[in-house]
């Protein structure tokens, strides 16, 4: 396969379509973006996408997170401060409203942003104006404002933890991201575009494929956390594979569970004997032992299927074949074979 680490907004999906016919049509508009999405599904790739499309994609494109910033600093981060205003402003700075003049300023998280800042967003956004921090002179602004959040701001604003009449300025628009969870024909497509661009950081020549399991686990998986652990994952478990040359079997979904945690898990299962047969063993022995008990009860009271096995023990099809996998019953034809021997 071709190796790219090319930069795009990717998917196929109808609900990806609808999103970049939206985009499409709000980019030329000189008006403020409210985008909203869950963690991880490209909130700030969509900001860019809109001003690279609008009339202003030869000008700045900056953005802030206004999470990372606390208060007062982030009031001398948008817009700027005298010399004197605080201890250390020894010299005038200029904001990020400044220094976006003639572009788009990306403010990403501002359910976060304080009163004080609301109150000045909000006079730039109705009257194109705001002063420096600690200065008297009116600046005029001509900045196109796109904000992201994955709070929920009318909720926010309901509380009075949002200001109403600046919820109401910023979404002139309101540009809903699908989570991946809903566009399931993206995710194969996705994948495979991490996977070549690790492939391209790891200087692999290229890149072997996912096996048809590792599909199947992508396809059965919710992705909570949507393209970016989507990434996250396939990246991972692109560069843990020792052969280069081998399709990925199996991805690393959890990077917090340790190896030597489960080998020893798996070894303390072994110990207890004849799986089912409880003997005189350790914590880890026994919980192994009623784990692959209740496994094997709901697999024989849905008749060994594993999906409905799986949400009889309120887990998911992938949780399901994870224990499996730790309690040593896969294949599992051979592990059922392998019970009867034993209690004969």
């Amino acid at each position: 396969m071709r190796l790219s680490n090319k930069k795009a907004m990717l998917g196929e999906s109808s609900l990806m379509l609808d999103l970049s016919d939206q985009i499409s049509r709000l980019a030329p508009l000189n008006k403020p973006v409210l985008v909203l999405g869950e963690r991880g599904t490209g909130k700030e790739l969509v900001a860019e996408r809109i001003h690279f499309l609008s009339k202003r994609w030869d000008q700045n494109f900056l953005k802030v997170s206004c999470a990372s910033i606390s208060g007062s600093l982030l009031d001398s981060d948008l817009f700027g401060h005298e010399s004197g205003a605080f201890t250390g402003a020894i010299k005038r700075h200029a904001g990020r409203f400044e220094r976006a003049e003639g572009g788009t300023l990306f403010l990403d998280e501002v359910a976060t942003c304080s009163a004080q800042i609301q109150e000045k967003l909000l006079r730039v956004v109705e009257y194109g104006e705001y002063e420096r921090l600690g200065g008297q002179q009116t600046l005029q602004a001509d900045v196109r404002l796109i904000a992201a959040t994955n709070a929920d701001l009318q909720d926010m604003s309901g509380r009075g933890e949002f200001r109403a009449d600046l919820l109401d300025r910023l979404a002139f628009d309101v540009v809903h991201i699908p989570p991946l969870r809903y566009r399931q024909e993206d995710v194969l497509l996705l994948a495979e575009h991490f996977a070549l661009s690790m492939c391209l950081e790891l200087e692999r020549q290229y890149f072997p494929g996912f096996s048809d399991s590792a599909k199947q686990q992508m396809l059965e998986y919710e992705w909570p956390g949507n393209v970016r652990e989507l990434r996250n994952a396939v990246e991972r478990s692109v560069y843990r594979q020792e052969s280069g040359e081998e399709p990925i079997q199996e991805l690393t979904l959890d990077p917090f569970v340790a190896v030597w945690l489960k080998d020893n898990d798996d070894k303390a299962a072994k110990g207890a004997g004849a799986p089912l047969k409880p003997k005189s063993a350790g914590l880890a022995a026994q919980v192994g032992v009623l784990e692959q008990s209740l496994l094997l009860d709901a697999l024989k009271a849905t008749h060994f299927n594993q999906k409905l096995a799986a949400k009889k023990l309120n887990l998911t099809y992938h949780q399901l074949r994870s224990q499996l996998r730790k309690h040593e019953m896969i294949p599992l034809k051979q592990f059922i074979d392998r019970q009867y021997t034993d209690n004969e």
